[in-house]
């Protein structure tokens, strides 16, 4: 399999540490989202992902996925130890709501692509966007701070899809500056999850591609 990344993009980190977990090796085809105007935007990589986002999944049968749910959901069923979900309906769909918070109304206010159209078209200046991520990232925070189970993750023992959502949106969320004191929760279950090697390979600062 091909992995289209990039180390920053908090998708394709999700992805990485999906991979980890299930100990499934892949070749990192990186894909740089600013140098040079986005190399998402050359027609090589069109030619993998219409929509010029990471992360892309090539298979080993030609097909490739995009989505970094999509992707995900693929792994599990297709590789499914250690599961990503929990056996119980009603904690499967507590745990898949803490990931859709994340994945639907946190991340794509905060992407890079809304956050480039914030400045280069609407023309504001870097304060006002700075306020924007904050805003949502705090908002979005407050909610899964009353979502979280007793961990030492975010759903007990097991890491779950609510873990692989959250230490990617907290990393970003610390690069940009937003405070974490108001979430104690969210913050003990990232600095258990730092611990395990899946989620330390994962790392951005780790990746081939670091700058």
């Amino acid at each position: 399999m091909k992995h289209y990344t990039y180390f920053r993009s908090s998708a394709a980190y999700r992805v990485r540490i999906a991979l980890n977990l299930k100990n499934l090796a892949t070749e990192q085809i990186a894909i740089h989202l600013t140098k040079d105007g986005g190399n998402q935007h050359s027609p090589e990589y069109r030619a993998v992902n219409r929509q010029r986002r990471v992360p892309s999944l090539a298979l080993d049968s030609g097909e490739v996925l995009i989505q970094s749910p999509a992707i995900i959901e693929y792994l599990d069923e297709v590789y499914p130890t250690p599961a990503f979900l929990p056996a119980d309906p009603v904690e499967r769909a507590k745990v898949r709501a803490f990931a859709a918070l994340i994945a639907c109304d946190i991340h794509p206010l905060n992407n890079l692509a809304p956050l480039q159209y914030i400045k280069r078209v609407l023309k504001q200046e870097q304060p006002a966007i700075d306020a924007w991520y904050h805003h949502w990232i705090l908002e979005g925070f407050d909610a899964l701070e009353s979502m979280i189970q007793p961990g030492p993750y975010c759903f007990g023992a097991n890491v779950t899809l609510a873990d692989i959502y959250l230490v990617p949106q907290i990393y970003n969320a610390r690069r940009l500056k937003v405070p974490l004191d108001a979430f104690p929760k969210l913050v003990a279950a990232d600095a258990a999850l730092a611990k395990l090697p899946a989620f330390e390979r994962a790392r951005p600062e780790s990746q081939p591609d670091a700058e």
